[in-house]
């Protein structure tokens, strides 16, 4: 140990809680309808024996961290082993320092090693690297929520000297030259206590009355599109492609941006789910927006993920797409190195996630930001305390617009003992989200409250 802060881990504790869903949510192929939630409670110690502890949680939403041919209980079951292990590994490793150097020495020793062993004994399909880091993400949440804890600190203040022991050129490479520089450094250090906030247009979402079936939930919550806008004063719609139907995506692109000029909506952005397999399929879209609907087109401020996930073997040249509109990494960007390979293969920007782990959200946002690529910060369709990180990641992000936060279209009764002490985070007013009731120690859950 070289420093006093230090901590370790000494405890660990896990909870599955399942969640169903209002309204169905189309990830790329498959339509999801429930899923489960890890949350983790670790206690950390430092030499002297002082403990204290935090808490982390995400959803283990397979049909986006693992799509495959499983069903989705069997990658559900293998995802929950998974984290069990992890959380058993995590109390066993014994290794010192602060979160962030914690996170990435975990996962360097023990996490990818014992996928790899994990994946070596299995049948069938291999857990992906996304899953496992999915699986840890609630775990490292927990080690800088208790960290901060402990030390009686926001754990955002803690992102620098003398709190830790290794500057970025202990994890970062490339063409600039970390060395003397650590995250605090392209933080925002008087992050926004609101941000813009995108909603999420599902696949088979609802967009107008005409689109009901009949077979809505009638639970006082919106079920279409024009009612979420209205109520919830939305600024900002992600729509949900397909990726496989030109003319289907073209026209979801067009209903959406026409419902959306109607009502002073000022953003879009195009998310195709990694489906696509050529660049000409997007540039087409675009191109034809831009001819047919320049201000649909105008408005569309960036695409999120067409192409397939595992960036590695599917090395598409991408700048056609990005010559056209900003590109943004979602499922590929899983660490800093696979950003460095997208911005060399063309992508513009990246969306961080905090199902990545907060350690390695921290770095992959530092390496993008040193090397002039914008960001974003996606949902993985956060309840509950997940939704905690996820904004203030965002806020210290400095994103190019908001927040993306979708729980509150899908199952928002899940969070109401956090929205009866955060109003403003679980409901979506004016178009922003309102963080203002975060505060105190590690990621300002309020947890006493």
């Amino acid at each position: 140990m070289s420093n006093s802060r230090d901590v370790r881990v000494c405890d660990v504790e896990t909870q599955f809680i399942p969640v169903e869903l209002r309204v169905p949510l189309k990830f790329g192929p498959e339509t999801v309808k429930s899923a489960v939630c890890l949350r983790v409670k670790v206690t950390v110690e430092t030499a002297d024996g002082n403990r204290a502890s935090g808490w982390g949680e995400t959803p283990l939403s397979v049909s986006w961290v693992w799509p495959g041919t499983l069903s989705v209980e069997e990658r559900t079951q293998r995802i929950t082993a998974f984290s069990l292990a992890v959380a058993e590994m995590l109390k066993q490793c014994g290794i010192w320092g602060h979160p962030i150097e914690i996170g990435h020495d975990f996962q360097h020793q023990h996490l990818l090693p014992t996928l790899e062993k994990t994946n070596a004994t299995a049948t069938g399909e291999a857990i992906p690297y996304l899953g496992a880091l999915v699986a840890f993400s609630a775990f490292d949440i927990a080690v800088h929520d208790a960290y901060g804890v402990l030390h009686e600190v926001d754990v955002y203040e803690t992102y620098c000297k003398p709190w830790m022991n290794r500057d970025l050129a202990h994890y970062l490479t490339g063409d600039v030259d970390f060395s003397g520089h650590y995250p605090a450094d392209y933080l925002v250090a008087d992050a926004p206590k609101t941000l813009p906030v995108w909603h999420l247009v599902g696949g088979v979402d609802a967009l107008e009355n005409s689109d009901l079936t009949g077979t809505e939930p009638n639970d006082g919550y919106p079920v279409t599109l024009t009612e979420w806008i209205e109520r919830d004063g939305l600024k900002c719609l992600k729509v949900k492609l397909r990726g496989t139907d030109a003319a289907w995506d073209y026209e979801r692109m067009l209903r959406v941006g026409r419902i959306g000029l109607a009502r002073d909506v000022r953003w879009l952005s195009a998310d195709f789910n990694c489906t696509v397999k050529e660049p000409s399929y997007v540039n087409a879209i675009l191109d034809r927006l831009l001819q047919e609907e320049p201000e649909i087109f105008a408005k569309t401020l960036y695409v999120e993920q067409p192409f397939p996930y595992d960036l590695e073997a599917h090395q598409i040249d991408v700048r056609s797409v990005s010559a056209r509109k900003p590109l943004f990494l979602d499922e590929s960007a899983h660490d800093w190195e696979f950003v460095k390979l997208g911005r060399e293969l063309g992508w513009s920007g990246v969306a961080l996630k905090t199902c990545k782990t907060q350690t390695g959200a921290l770095l992959s946002l530092c390496w993008a930001k040193a090397h002039g690529m914008p960001l974003m910060v996606q949902d993985l369709t956060n309840p509950m305390l997940a939704m905690i990180p996820h904004v203030r990641l965002a806020a210290h992000a400095g994103t190019i617009q908001g927040v993306e936060c979708n729980a509150m279209q899908f199952y928002p009764a899940a969070s109401t003992e956090q929205e009866a002490i955060h109003p403003g985070l679980y409901q979506r007013r004016g178009g922003v989200v309102d963080l203002s009731t975060l505060g105190g120690p590690g990621m300002g859950y309020r947890w006493e409250a």
